[in-house]
């Protein structure tokens, strides 16, 4: 006999009241107790509007109009409140710290069991329990705000289980974690899918690092409107993905640059499930095929640093010994774990932070003279968070600021802001209120905002965080462009694809000092550098071995040489 749904949306149509046209049209999707649901889209595309339906915030929070049904649990949504919908559905929101009410870990997991006047002998318990679930036992008297990402991920998916609702919700829950973090919070949403038994519902553009572990439907969602609800083997062998912008897993995308035809037969929905018998002398082949490209030649020094030590208490060195030639024209990633120093490095480099000892140079030039904001004539940093860096309520007025301060004429300054928005996909925003974006729009008129400045060196907090994958490539390929002109562009990042994809070298720190300074393909297939760095390893490594390619590192960089090569011919 067939289950009835957990949830259930029927001819559902869904308009914001500050908007012209739906935002939802009708959504007609079943998900069955016990699921485990995947749902993608690119920005926009309203993914998270459908999460908001499905947790009461739409029309409880967000105002709008509804058309047709949606049922929680056999119920109508608009029939109960949002408090009865959060005994049913939790919630872990993209950013923990909005989610935060505690000033303990163990104070913010028991705030529903506080709210329902559980006996304090019971609370205790489940508090126990639920933390022991999420690896967070440990760290129940620590602040939240003094947590890791992942850690705070963990306290809020503590904090909504405490109620033994019967769906988990996760709207982007790897959007701020690294690699390593990202794979343990997929691992454990995985655990408390199989041994609590809930309906999980995964809301991400991440589709591959979804994929590490198993998924039952994928539902992918463009302008609205579901595009197609199938498993992971289907949703890989077809056009979906590529055509909505949304990026493929990187084993796919190299299977086909070998030539081989991905279907369901090969089982290509996940990397542990590909079956290589009959392929692996295609991909073998093709390896061999690959032409390595010319070695680039040696540039001017722009940035050097020299036996730099940096410590924020005099008691604990933040940087330690750090030794760094940075080439003109050079594209490089910072990769390293939170903590590891990447951020107090920038910090150094663009003089809101003095070395305790050692030197840094500007084209041979000692810099230790000169000041922020002579410094940043040359260097432009855009930050992680952009809340951190917008001052000014219009989005124009927010790229025009630098311009502004350095007294330049107002068209010459219209000029570099239209430019600087147009290469950052914000023209149609241009009189926009910065209220009215969303996190990867509003860290997109950062960019605009240092962009317009005309920068030498441009160094890059996770700029890719919170993109979806065509916003992520317009703004990649733009600083590609800007980087071709002779811009030195340094990626603080955990991004690896954007590591392999784009950078020459990768500068991984651990507890302040260097461990390794090489390709992006060497680092990203060294086991003890990935342990070291909160890395983790890349699909392509795995295929390698699944094809019997003894040398995977020589197979990651064929696959960076080849896709250069089709993407950047000449």
């Amino acid at each position: 006999m067939e289950k009835n749904p957990i949830i259930e949306f029927k001819d559902f149509t869904f308009k914001y009241y500050s908007q012209a046209e739906p935002t939802l049209h009708n959504i007609n999707l079943k998900i069955y107790p016990g699921e485990k649901i995947l749902i993608a889209g690119p920005s926009g595309s309203g993914k998270s509007t459908l999460g908001h339906c499905i947790n009461g915030l739409i029309p409880f929070s967000y105002k709008g109009d509804i058309k047709g049904s949606l049922k929680v649990n056999g119920t109508d949504t608009r029939e109960l409140d949002i408090f009865g919908l959060s005994k049913t559905v939790g919630t872990v929101l993209q950013d923990s710290d909005d989610q935060f009410v505690g000033l303990t870990a163990a104070e913010d997991i028991a705030f529903a069991l506080e709210n329902d006047m559980v006996p304090i002998g019971e609370m205790h318990r489940r508090v126990q329990e639920v933390s022991k679930m999420v690896d967070m036992d440990s760290f129940l008297s620590s602040s939240p705000f003094d947590l890791s990402g992942g850690q705070k991920q963990r306290t809020s998916l503590a904090g909504v289980m405490i109620d033994d609702v019967d769906i988990l919700l996760f709207d982007e829950p790897l959007a701020n974690l690294d690699p390593a973090t990202g794979k343990t919070a997929i691992e454990i949403i995985d655990r408390i899918h199989k041994d609590a038994n809930k309906t999980i519902i995964i809301i991400e553009h991440r589709l591959e690092d979804v994929l590490h572990r198993h998924i039952d439907r994928v539902i992918v969602i463009n302008d609205g409107r579901v595009l197609t609800d199938q498993d992971p083997h289907d949703l890989v062998s077809s056009p979906i993905l590529i055509d909505n912008g949304i990026r493929e897993p990187l084993y796919v995308t190299a299977l086909k640059y070998a030539g081989v035809q991905v279907n369901k037969e090969i089982m290509p929905g996940h990397i542990w499930s590909l079956q290589t018998d009959d392929i692996k002398e295609q991909i073998k082949d093709w390896h061999k095929s690959i032409k390595k490209p010319d070695k680039a030649e040696k540039k001017d020094s722009i940035l050097r640093m020299e036996d730099l030590f940096f410590s924020y208490d005099s008691r604990r060195e933040v940087l330690k010994n750090i030794n760094l030639d940075i080439e003109e024209g050079q594209m490089l990633a910072i990769v390293g774990k939170n903590g590891a120093g990447k951020s107090t490095l920038s910090k150094i480099i663009c003089g809101f932070e003095k070395p305790d000892r050692g030197n840094l140079y500007y084209k041979g030039e000692d810099m230790s003279d000169l000041s922020i904001k002579e410094r940043a004539e040359i260097i432009g940093l855009v930050l992680q968070n952009p809340n951190q860096m917008i001052s000014k309520n219009l989005i124009y007025d927010e790229v025009a600021l630098g311009l502004r301060l350095r007294n330049r004429d107002e068209a010459e300054i219209r000029d570099k802001v239209e430019k600087a928005m147009e290469v950052c996909g914000l023209s149609p925003f241009i009189n926009w209120p910065i209220s009215a974006l969303s996190y990867g729009q509003k860290k997109r008129v950062t960019i605009a905002s240092i962009l317009a400045l005309d920068p030498k060196i441009l160094i890059l907090d996770e700029p890719t965080a919170g993109q979806d994958y065509k916003h992520y490539s317009d703004i990649m390929n733009f600083l590609r462009e800007i980087n071709s002109l002779g811009i030195t562009i340094i990626f603080i990042t955990h991004d690896m694809h954007l590591m392999l994809e784009y950078t020459v070298r990768s500068v991984v720190l651990s507890d302040g000092e260097i461990i390794r300074d090489s390709k992006p393909s060497i680092v990203l297939t060294d086991e003890k550098t990935i342990n070291d760095a909160n890395l983790k390893v890349t699909s392509l490594y795995n295929l390698a071995q699944m094809a019997g390619i003894e040398d995977e590192t020589g197979f990651v960089q064929s696959f960076i040489d080849y896709e250069r090569s089709v993407k950047y011919p000449g």
